[in-house]
């Protein structure tokens, strides 16, 4: 059966629902199998959120007061997006904030929360800092760790962050792709258990040649020189009583 996810992104009045904050902007991209769907599979609109926004917010977003007084409230979106996203995996970064406030939009409805109707959520903030502990991993810095271009993004926007996250939500997770063989390259056996398993084929090994290990030992000898006999190759490769 085939995988579909949703990479979500908001954007708010403010940054926080318990001031009386609201939701403005909601994108939406579609993922099957690992794989982004055409554009008119994607969800995005813009949303009344009967507020202004926070200065800081505003900054964030520029989505005015005025640009979004003829934009549809919540309540007339609600049922397209919950169709949308209906029995899909979130794919969320820093999804606390965003489900907080999908949660209060749908609460004032009484449609319950959102994940009533998703199969679950992914935090990717919290995947990255498992990743990379100690390190900055808002969108900006994850995107310029993979190589993302992310050129186009000047004002923060639900759309544009969602397209981004979904190649940074790739990039995190391409090595789990690396340890699986596919099906058509390898044959499927059963465990003791009979749950099915992926018979790997067998590692191919490509030996040095004469002239690789030559050009080898010629960058070994110069490197030791540079350092006055201390290099460490040379000590880990020397028999024991010379190395001593």
């Amino acid at each position: 059966m085939a995988t579909r996810q949703i990479i979500l992104d908001t954007e708010t009045t403010g940054l926080r629902h318990e001031d009386g904050n609201r939701i403005l902007e909601i994108a939406a991209v579609e993922m099957i199998d690992r794989k982004l769907s055409a554009p008119d599979r994607h969800l995005h609109c813009y949303i009344n959120p009967e507020r202004d926004s926070e200065e800081g917010a505003l900054n964030v977003h520029g989505l005015t007061t005025e640009f979004l007084a003829d934009k549809p409230k919540f309540a007339d979106i609600v049922d397209g997006f919950l169709n949308f996203v209906r029995g899909s995996e979130l794919i969320i970064h820093n999804a606390p904030f965003d489900v907080g406030f999908l949660n209060m939009e749908l609460e004032r409805l009484g449609r319950g929360k959102i994940t009533d109707y998703v199969s679950s959520i992914i935090d990717t903030l919290r995947d990255a800092k498992d990743m990379f502990p100690g390190k900055r991993n808002s969108l900006d810095a994850l995107c310029d760790r993979f190589e993302i271009d992310r050129s186009g993004r000047t004002l923060h926007g639900a759309l544009i962050d969602c397209e981004l996250l979904a190649e940074v939500y790739l990039a995190m997770t391409r090595g789990q792709d690396s340890l699986l063989i596919d099906f058509a390259g390898g044959e499927q056996t059963s465990g003791a258990d009979g749950a099915p398993r992926r018979q790997r084929k067998p590692l191919i090994v490509a030996a040095l040649s004469d002239a690789e290990q030559s050009e080898h030992e010629a960058y070994l000898d110069g490197l030791d020189k540079a350092v006055k006999g201390q290099c460490l190759w040379r000590a880990i490769n020397a028999p024991a009583g010379e190395a001593a």
